[in-house]
């Protein structure tokens, strides 16, 4: 997926191998690595290389085989949208937590999405509102809508500062209120749904300072029309067109599913690379059916409006971003635009023309 071969993992499972450290009797649990794997498999003895490394020269090797990933991604600016079990589970929250603080920490501008449908559910219930859902997707009248406000900017948005903070990192929370970063507009099926909207449109120069300091923001998917009207959007589709409005160099949507599935029925079957018009074929034969219509549809507007790639990938795998960014083959799937495969084609007949 990634240009390079660097801190290539040998699956998306995160395998596990233990060696003896000849400096002291304790077992180091380490990544199964191809290239040590080789290593080993061409050793004449039955003991493997990964007995001759120490932990400080693995870490050294790890540090020099991230160096090509890091120069490709350092400087631009990626924008994660934050769902699903990686939400619920305390074990895969630390685990993208310290992925974004690595992350911005060798110079990438991550940005994280959020929206936090348990926790809503969770405080509607405590104040014995039952949870309404139409075409899946939440009803919100305005007494909904203060609950969606308090939860999500209060509650979530605040704790996942807090926890990125507590990482190392320097988070900044943010709803699409503050500084009119979103101006929101009614959803067309408003008159089913009550206050759940659309992004009308994106002020990035609100983002653009935080992240040229090296903020990590925090954005609830909350936001307002012209007239102050709250409303309550799609984590997905904020992700989506904060990501288009400051030309993002990816986009990525963590889910609970492995990404997008040539048979459906298959979880095997998964879909490394595709682009717009492969997608847009795959919605057409059905094979992209439910749920994952919305969020492949997110993804393709977004690679439209110049986002150069966008990957759904499974946030059930620990450390599932640097899976993404950091190895060649990613943990699921990723879309690709019609423009930048144009633009590719023609970079290589000039280059071939030179």
């Amino acid at each position: 997926m990634a240009a390079a071969k660097a801190l290539h993992l040998c699956s998306p499972s995160l395998t596990f191998s233990k060696f003896k450290s000849p400096q002291k009797n304790f077992a180091v649990t380490l990544p199964c690595y191809p290239r040590i794997k080789a290593e080993a498999a061409a050793s004449s003895t039955t003991v493997s290389t990964q007995n001759t490394l120490t932990p400080s020269q693995f870490r050294v090797d790890i540090l020099s085989e991230s160096l090509p990933f890091i120069q490709k991604f350092r400087g631009k600016t990626i924008v994660v949208k934050y769902g699903g079990a990686a939400m619920k589970s305390d074990h895969l929250k630390a685990s993208v937590v310290s992925d974004l603080v690595l992350l911005s920490c060798v110079g990438l501008h991550p940005i994280l999405v959020h929206g936090g449908g348990p926790d809503i559910n969770n405080w509607l219930r405590l104040l014995n509102i039952e949870p309404v859902f139409h075409d899946g997707l939440r009803v919100t009248d305005s007494q909904t809508m203060e609950i969606v406000s308090m939860v999500l900017i209060g509650k979530v948005n605040k704790n996942l500062v807090s926890l990125i903070n507590k990482a190392g990192g320097t988070a900044i929370g943010l709803s699409g209120m503050d500084g009119r970063l979103l101006t929101a507009r009614p959803s067309p099926n408003a008159a089913h749904l009550g206050f759940v909207g659309e992004v009308a449109g994106v002020n990035s120069t609100v983002l653009q300072p935080l992240i040229n300091s090296g903020h990590i923001p925090v954005i609830a998917s909350v936001a307002a029309d012209m007239y102050g009207q709250s409303y309550n959007i799609n984590a997905d589709i904020v992700a989506g067109e904060v990501a288009a409005a400051l030309g993002a160099e990816k986009l990525i949507l963590l889910t609970d599913v492995v990404g997008i599935l040539e048979d459906k029925d298959d979880p095997e079957s998964l879909v490394k690379e595709i682009d717009i018009k492969g997608v847009k074929k795959m919605i057409e034969d059905k094979k992209v059916a439910g749920g994952m219509i919305p969020k492949v549809n997110c993804c393709v507007r977004s690679l439209a409006q110049g986002v150069r790639t966008a990957s759904i990938i499974d946030g059930r795998v620990e450390h599932s971003l640097l899976h993404e960014i950091m190895t060649d083959e990613g943990v699921g799937t990723m879309i690709t635009g019609v423009i930048l495969n144009l633009l590719e084609s023609l970079g290589y007949q000039i280059w071939m023309l030179l």
